[in-house]
């Protein structure tokens, strides 16, 4: 049987159409991919993420062993409940994991992927055996995603401060009445992700629900992500991808040369071996939908030298667009194949929305 949020009878009073997501019960739509897309872009939408995996550590060496497991580095969160993107890096360098790491005020707070949970676990615990950490699964609590320019007006009645968060800058967090709120997310748009106890996310759905804010199902949240040029784990990375060739390299801490962190040795070598693909953004304005796994031939070349990793229709450009992974080349358009056919596509940067304005910048 599989897991079931705290909002799944939420969902199924709004008619969500329910599928099996990584052994989670979730919306994949409530009626219209397109609608709940647009209503995230123009107002404001509301995503139950309940099946992410929150972890917390308390200890005395919780900060040396989170400086030790991921790549960017915690001290240079000043504030508590501030957050940090980052990779989780194995010996060889490449990707376990990405992850948000927040400063607490009795340690830190991890909130990885529902698909990478088995392996992140494992992975942790048997490295936090060597330090004096305790890690705590959180399964008492739920998280909930407010994104779209009208998210804070959306919140401003609900019994927390999160509407003050406007105020700060971009995965800063407040903490209050055991919710804990921070501004970010994974659609490109001013939001909002709370974390809170399992009992209070259905007041906080139904309060956002009233004052106008949308649900919206896995499918929207997919092609917003993409959009916004965020990763997806399983696509534009994995256990075979050095975080360099998934945009990801900007995460990688290297201020503090005695830092020690998993997979840093490997990944020097990396960036020494000058052999490493890019992620790029790519769009063709044939009728054509770009997937994941399709081969990328660059320009002028007969032999395919790169892959997509994300496809999709944009709703918001109204064209094809996807991630690939290509050579590092001065090419500025590629051909994808697709069914035996090659279509010529635009290479450009790997975002392409960000705050309802296209930011899609064409490589020359």
């Amino acid at each position: 049987m599989n897991k079931k949020t705290s909002l799944y009878q939420n969902h199924l009073e709004a008619k969500a159409k329910m599928v099996d997501f990584h052994g989670w019960d979730m919306p994949i739509n409530y009626g219209s991919q397109i609608e709940e897309h647009h209503a995230v872009r123009q107002g404001c939408g509301i995503f139950d993420v309940s099946h992410m995996t929150i972890l917390d550590f308390e200890g005395s060496e919780s900060e040396l062993f989170i400086r030790k497991l991921i790549a960017n580095d915690v001290r240079k969160l000043q504030e508590n409940y501030s957050g940090l993107y980052s990779a989780m890096l194995n010996d060889k360098g490449f990707v376990i994991d990405d992850l948000i790491a927040y400063r607490m005020d009795k340690g830190f707070r991890l909130v990885v992927n529902c698909a990478t949970r088995g392996e992140d676990l494992k992975w942790i615990s048997a490295r936090a055996k060597e330090y004096e950490v305790n890690m705590l699964e959180r399964d008492d609590l739920s998280m909930v995603a407010i994104q779209g320019p009208q998210s804070p007006n959306v919140l401003k009645n609900f019994p927390a401060p999160i509407d003050f968060l406007k105020e700060k800058k971009r995965q800063q967090g407040i903490f209050q009445d055991d919710i804990f709120a921070a501004k970010t997310g994974y659609t490109g748009e001013l939001g909002f992700e709370v974390i809170l106890p399992n009992e209070k996310a259905i007041d906080l759905w139904n309060i956002a629900i009233s004052e106008g804010a949308k649900p919206i199902g896995l499918a929207a949240r997919d092609t917003l992500r993409l959009e916004a040029g965020m990763n997806l784990y399983g696509f534009e990375m994995d256990e075979t991808i050095s975080p360099f060739e998934c945009n990801m390299g900007w995460t990688v801490c290297w201020q503090d040369e005695q830092r020690d962190f998993f997979g840093k040795e490997s990944l020097i070598k990396q960036k020494e071996s000058n052999d490493l693909k890019e992620l790029v953004g790519i769009i063709t304005d044939e009728k054509v939908i770009l997937r994941q796994g399709q081969k990328i031939h660059l320009e002028k070349e007969n032999h395919a030298r790169g892959v997509v990793t994300s496809g999709t229709y944009s709703p918001s450009l109204k064209m094809p667009i996807a991630l690939a992974r290509l050579p590092k080349s001065d090419s500025t358009s590629c051909f994808a194949e697709i069914r035996g056919k090659r279509v010529k596509a635009i290479i450009g940067s790997p975002k392409f929305i960000k705050e309802g304005k296209v930011i899609f910048k064409e490589k020359v």
